[in-house]
């Protein structure tokens, strides 16, 4: 593929953006302009590149064509500012308007797609000690972690955290440290529910010897449907399927607040967790019993200054946030 750079950041717009309209917004041009850049592309590839949907939606081909430009805006971006260091001044930088002239300079965008309680938690402090060393704004996109690396695959993101060691294909995997979860719940909520040995049948009773010290059904706060961790908690507690009711609040501040404020108990990681039980806002309903979540960061394999340095700063600050292997 030899495509033109404006070419390459329309393209990566125009998927970003998920309309035309917003892309021509965006690159400060018309969306004619950026219809005739995206036919040009097909032209060139022979195949189509996006769904004209809302919102628009890349193809197959598309994808390929989205890594591709990424990486060609990525490596350009890179050779720009080692221009500048050596004080040399680019003539033409991607995203000109429509005149032919060259955009005003603007920094490198690096998507990236991170977990809603590494995000909550230890990540943003990760991207603050990297501000005076990377030229660039990032694109972060709130994934769970298990579903991260599908962004990879497409070209969506340049870097991603994952709970997967393996890493995709074109990128490069490093383990991070464990994220540490604890059951908790708001002492009115424990003192509510609390089990009483005395008044369970006698069906219950692997459920009292395992521990658990709240009845059931106790509801259960998870962050969204796709987040299993709780029910994998509690079933592995209980060694037998619970189906308890669930409330699905899907931010990691609010999700910490909903179980503060007595709507179900959770699992919440030590970073967030620690300062409610040191309050008394929480209570830990096992003690000594934790989930351990393996994070690793993967990102392109492609050799780039910007992806480097970033990746340096969150490997760094992840070994002062995680918990590392003993």
């Amino acid at each position: 593929m030899s495509f033109q750079l404006d070419h390459a950041a329309t393209l990566v717009a125009l998927v970003d953006e998920g309309s035309f309209e917003r892309t021509a917004r965006s690159l400060h041009v018309t969306p004619s302009a950026v219809s005739q850049r995206i036919h040009a592309m097909e032209e060139a590839i022979g195949s189509v590149l996006v769904q004209r949907t809302t919102p628009v939606v890349p193809t197959q081909a598309g994808r390929v064509a989205l890594r591709y430009a990424r990486q060609l805006l990525l490596v350009s971006a890179d050779a720009t500012r080692a221009l500048r260091l050596d004080g040399g001044r680019p003539a033409v930088e991607h995203g000109g308007g429509e005149d032919g002239e060259a955009a005003s300079s603007a920094p490198l965008t690096i998507p990236i797609a991170v977990n809603g309680d590494s995000l909550a938690t230890w990540f943003l402090g990760a991207l603050a000690g990297a501000r005076d060393r990377i030229d660039a704004v990032y694109d972060i996109r709130r994934e769970d972690e298990e579903l991260a690396t599908r962004l990879l695959r497409r070209g969506e993101v340049m870097a991603a955290i994952t709970t997967t060691a393996k890493p995709v294909q074109g990128c490069t995997s490093t383990a991070l440290g464990m994220m540490r979860y604890r059951a908790v719940s708001s002492p009115d909520f424990c003192e509510r529910w609390r089990r009483d040995p005395g008044d369970e049948p006698a069906g219950a009773a692997s459920d009292t010897a395992s521990g658990w010290p709240l009845r059931l059904p106790s509801p259960m706060v998870n962050f969204d449907r796709s987040d299993t961790l709780q029910q994998r908690y509690l079933d592995s507690v209980l060694h037998r399927r619970a189906h308890p009711p669930s409330h699905y609040v899907p931010a990691a501040q609010d999700f910490g607040d909903a179980i503060v404020l007595g709507l179900g108990w959770g699992l919440l990681p030590d970073q967030q967790a620690d300062a409610w039980l040191r309050t008394g806002r929480l209570v830990e309903l096992m003690p000594g019993s934790s989930v351990r979540v393996p994070l690793y960061w993967q990102r392109w394999k492609l050799p780039s200054d910007a992806l480097e340095m970033l990746s340096e700063t969150v490997v760094a600050h992840a070994a002062k946030s995680l918990l590392q292997s003993e």
